[in-house]
């Protein structure tokens, strides 16, 4: 199993992002990341552009008291989005590797519905950059920013 969570032996990557391309539905690709099952990430596309949508949900929440969202929730529904973005806009025929991850948390992440925007920045033949964005209810107003490279084949 990736650090992913995909089964890399038992799936056919390129099969799978092509499909979930093809249909513009994005759920059966999800289905085979038990993280993003976890978590309830779910994807939309609009044109060019993915939008990943982290919903409310109890289990997601790190602090009872305000509520808000578990960072590490935050960061890897962010860390998804990249990896996801990457396999999609590549057809990907693996999955990329986490070479790096640097995250800012701006404010506190409210338990209400997230969302993250992804940009390839750089995409080389090995590695690739991605800048992530975090939101809530403000695209504005980012409850977190991210920068990611990958070892991309």
């Amino acid at each position: 199993m990736s650090e992913t969570g995909i089964p890399s032996g038992q799936l056919n990557v390129k099969d799978l992002v092509k499909k979930a391309t093809e249909l513009n539905d994005f759920s059966h690709l999800l289905e085979h990341v038990p993280y993003a099952q976890f978590i309830g990430m779910q994807v939309s596309r609009f044109g060019d552009e993915l939008v990943f949508q982290l919903p409310a949900k109890d289990d997601n929440i790190g602090n009872p008291t305000l509520p808000a969202l578990h960072g590490g929730v935050i960061a890897g529904f962010m860390e998804m989005s990249a990896i996801l973005q990457l396999m999609v806009f590549m057809q990907a025929t693996k999955v990329p590797k986490v070479v790096d991850f640097s995250i800012d948390y701006l404010r506190a992440g409210h338990h209400k519905d997230s969302f993250a925007e992804c940009k390839i920045t750089r995409q080389g033949r090995r590695v690739a950059n991605v800048s992530i964005n975090c939101w809530q209810t403000n695209r504005k107003a980012l409850i977190a920013t991210a920068r990611a490279h990958f070892l991309i084949e």
